[in-house]
């Protein structure tokens, strides 16, 4: 398994400095959390953007590291924001591969257990994956992507049908 950092909410650290949330350039994040598990895993920072800066460029870049890996299992840490647009384009590129997104509704520097959790189930079921495809893991739920959207109004991933 291959973990992708491209930034997002969270990643987000607070600037004493600005006063504002930045995405910072490096993977603290998702390292602190990985220090509680036992297993290795490969970590590559890529994009470090909200996702609402995201292009297509962007994308291309992740499709790329991602077509060029040995690995055939990915979690892409990402922000929630346009997570289903990188996810739609994942599908429509690949089809030989188990791709996770995930991210955090809260940065992890504010509510350490959301960004935990969702990384963690992100990689659990990775583990046990075997259906190529492409997938969120979001607010205690892992769908396809097609199957899963964030509701704005309420603040959390929800399932649809």
């Amino acid at each position: 398994m291959l973990i992708l950092n491209s930034g997002g909410t969270f990643n987000k650290r607070y600037n004493p400095i600005s006063g504002e949330l930045e995405v910072p350039y490096d993977n603290y994040a998702i390292e602190r959390i990985l220090e509680s598990v036992s297993c290795e895993y490969g970590l590559a920072g890529v994009v470090y953007k909200d996702s609402l800066e995201m292009n297509a460029d962007d994308r291309k870049m992740l499709a790329s590291i991602i077509l060029e890996s040995k690995e055939n299992k990915f979690l892409v840490v990402h922000g929630t924001d346009t997570m289903h647009l990188s996810a739609e384009f994942f599908d429509e590129v690949f089809d030989d591969r188990i791709i996770v997104l995930t991210g955090a509704m809260k940065p992890f520097e504010i509510d350490k257990t959301e960004a935990s959790l969702n990384l963690g189930m992100a990689m659990g079921f990775l583990n046990a994956a075997t259906e190529n495809g492409v997938y969120i893991c979001m607010s205690g739920h892992i769908e396809k992507w097609n199957k899963i959207e964030k509701n704005r109004n309420i603040g959390k991933f929800e399932v649809v049908r």
